[in-house]
């Protein structure tokens, strides 16, 4: 075939995949397809499909290449094509986060897990974040307290209550990641937990919980009887 014919099966293609997206959804394609999506974003005129085949084998699924660090993505594609995944990415995590802001916590905990699993479970360094809420138990913030290392992130309590007090909270809900894949609380995780907790009681902020996010699940601290 020459570079004509090559370049007609490639918009060909492109053209049916498409089609069968818009008319049968993501349902419609396999994980690998839905990736060559979005890599023609970013690369216009080449046959991404060993490309996105090569791309879920090396990082395991099309969820991890969505998480994957920009840094490692760049190793495979360029600029535009790490940009589109990265874009996917980031609008999804917009779109989790919006439907637990702004709510009660209590009675959307399935939104909230799912959004922290996505937000959190494939990173490769240890973030701690706070779930901040009112007096209702309504989410009023949701911010990254630390940026860690591969297995320890630092946090201190002042720097919590000092967070709690600016935005006149009256509950919060910790969570923290762990590289690993899994959730299992460690001996420093239970320390730090119960000096946060101690702190809070004294100025009158509740400590919901603590999750522990993995890429095989989370680990609820109140489920396990630790708060």
């Amino acid at each position: 075939m020459g570079d004509l014919g090559a370049k007609d099966h490639v918009k060909g293609h492109r053209a049916r995949l498409r089609a069968r997206f818009l008319s049968g959804g993501p349902e419609a394609l396999a994980d690998y397809e839905l990736l060559e999506l979005l890599l023609f974003l970013g690369i216009p005129r080449r046959d991404v499909k060993p490309l996105a085949k090569q791309l879920i084998a090396e990082f395991g699924s099309l969820a991890a290449v969505l998480s994957a660090d920009t840094a490692k993505l760049s190793d495979h594609l360029g600029e535009s094509a790490v940009a589109a995944i990265k874009v996917v990415q980031a609008a999804a995590l917009h779109l989790g986060r919006t439907e637990v802001l702004d709510r009660p916590v209590l009675n959307n905990w399935d939104a909230v897990r799912r959004y922290l699993q996505s937000a959190m479970a494939r990173m490769s360094r240890e973030q701690f974040r706070l779930l901040f809420m009112d007096r209702k138990n309504i989410l009023i913030a949701d911010e990254v307290l630390s940026d860690g290392t591969l297995d320890h992130t630092a946090v201190y309590p002042r720097e919590v209550i000092r967070r709690a007090l600016e935005l006149d909270a009256g509950a919060l809900i910790l969570v923290h990641n762990h590289p690993s894949g899994d959730p299992t609380p460690s001996r420093a995780d239970v320390a730090m937990t119960q000096e946060i907790r101690e702190a809070c009681q004294k100025i009158g902020i509740d400590v919901h919980d603590h999750i522990v996010v993995g890429r095989e699940g989370q680990t609820s601290f109140r489920k396990l009887g630790l708060l």
